[in-house]
């Protein structure tokens, strides 16, 4: 595997900026990160992207070398194992509700005795079984790869404290819109208490030692950096908007 340099930058405490995709496109992944971002994150939650796309989009970013991270379309332990053996270097798991939630994303990721990740032969993390020994490769994907945990809902937030007790975590993301749903705002993370438990949640994952995520915008990005969160990403959609208003709006 190569080295993850999301993971390096994290741990440096520097900003990985990345771009959510929703739909299957390898020529967009290389225009990423031909643009500049740090990573892509792969949506099958919410997306229409399949299995063998997410083999290829991670494939775009290893020739343009940014990381590829995917959203698996759940957090059974299953589906993300699923999108691992694709290639990409890590996982956001979404509706991590509770130490066991977080436990499983972990070892559904990692090689290792009681992990819930199957090791087999000729997959393409292992360079197809032709890269060398099949020791070293786990050792190197358990070093590289990047496990992140979302945070969206009102329990996830009341357990936020024994999931960050949870060893092996590189990631804690907020994810705003989700969590105003379940707190009873849906669409406004701005509510006082939604925007209460984002900022009550952050201290928490400061205060334990770990790294942050949230999305963010270019007219957030100052403040969702303010906040200390260092995993981020912008939407394609909202990149395309950007450029859209701003191309349309100089029309003479």
């Amino acid at each position: 595997m190569r080295p993850n340099r999301l993971k390096e930058k994290i741990a440096r405490g520097e900003a990985a900026l990345g771009c959510s995709m929703m739909f299957p496109s390898p020529q967009v992944v290389e225009m990423l990160g031909y643009a500049g971002f740090d990573w892509v994150l792969i949506d099958c939650e919410h997306g229409s992207i399949g299995l063998g796309d997410v083999e290829v989009m991670a494939m775009a970013c290893d020739a343009v070398g940014i990381t590829p991270i995917a959203r698996p379309r759940s957090n059974s332990a299953s589906d993300t194992q699923s999108v691992m053996d694709r290639g990409v270097m890590g996982v956001q798991v979404p509706h991590v509700n509770s130490a066991e939630d977080a436990r499983r994303a972990v070892a559904a990721v990692k090689f290792g005795p009681g992990a819930a990740r199957g090791l087999a032969a000729g997959t393409r993390p292992d360079s197809w079984g032709l890269g060398g020994r099949m020791p070293d490769f786990a050792a190197r994907a358990n070093a590289q790869s990047l496990v992140c945990v979302q945070i969206e809902d009102a329990q996830a937030v009341r357990n936020i404290d024994a999931i960050l007790a949870v060893d092996g975590i590189d990631v804690v993301f907020i994810g705003p819109s989700d969590l105003s749903q379940s707190m009873g705002f849906p669409g406004d993370p701005k509510a006082p208490a939604v925007a209460a438990a984002i900022d009550g949640t952050l201290a928490r994952i400061a205060a334990a030692g770990r790294s942050s995520g949230m999305p963010a915008t270019a007219e957030t990005l100052a403040d969702v950096m303010g906040k200390g969160c260092r995993y981020i990403y912008t939407h394609l959609p909202r990149l395309i908007g950007t450029g859209a208003t701003a191309f349309l709006g100089a029309r003479p």
